[in-house]
C-alpha cells in the first residue's frame, strides 16, 4: 500500500493498537492480548483492527494466530517517536540527553568565569535544554493511549 493510504486508514482505534504493538520488545501480540490490553468490546474487535493493519502491511500473521510487527510506520505523529528496546520515546529525548550531557561536561571541564562568552553559552545550553524539554513533554501528552 502507498504511504498516502496507509496515513488515511491508521487513525483511531487502529492506532492504538499499532502503538500498543510498536511497545511490545518482541512485536508479537494475540487478538485476545490487544482485545485485553486496550480496553476493547470483543476480540473481533481487536482482530478486525489487527487485520486492518496486516493489510496495510505493517503486520503479518504467524501460523498460531498471533500477529508480529513486520514495519514500522513513520508517518504522521509516529515519524516523532523511536522505538528503544520496547520503549516508544520521543526523538527529541536524545537531543535533550546530548544538551545535559554538554553542559556537565563544560561545567567540569572549562574553567568557569563571568565572560561574556561563559554567560553566551550556559544561556544557549539552558535554552536548548529547556525547548528539547518542553518539546518531550509536549509529544508525550500527544501520544495515542
Amino acid at each position: 500500500m502507498s504511504i498516502e493510504n496507509v496515513e488515511a486508514e491508521l487513525k483511531g482505534t487502529t492506532l492504538k493498537v499499532y502503538w500498543y504493538i510498536l511497545g511490545k520488545k518482541e512485536g508479537r501480540v494475540g487478538v485476545r492480548e490487544v482485545q485485553r490490553a486496550l480496553g476493547l468490546s470483543s476480540p473481533s474487535v481487536a482482530f478486525h483492527h489487527l487485520e486492518k493493519l496486516r493489510h496495510l502491511g505493517l503486520l503479518t500473521k504467524t501460523y498460531s494466530g498471533e500477529y508480529l510487527l513486520l514495519k514500522t510506520a513513520k508517518i504522521g505523529i509516529l515519524s516523532l517517536f523511536t522505538t528503544f528496546r520496547g520503549i516508544i520515546l520521543p526523538r527529541f529525548i536524545f537531543y535533550l540527553s546530548f544538551f545535559i550531557t554538554f553542559l556537565i561536561l563544560y561545567l567540569l571541564l572549562i574553567e568557569q568565569t563571568l565572560s561574556i562568552h561563559n554567560q553566551v553559552a550556559l544561556l544557549a545550553l539552558a535554552f536548548s535544554i529547556l525547548f528539547n524539554l518542553l518539546e518531550s513533554i509536549f509529544l508525550l501528552r500527544k501520544r495515542p493511549k
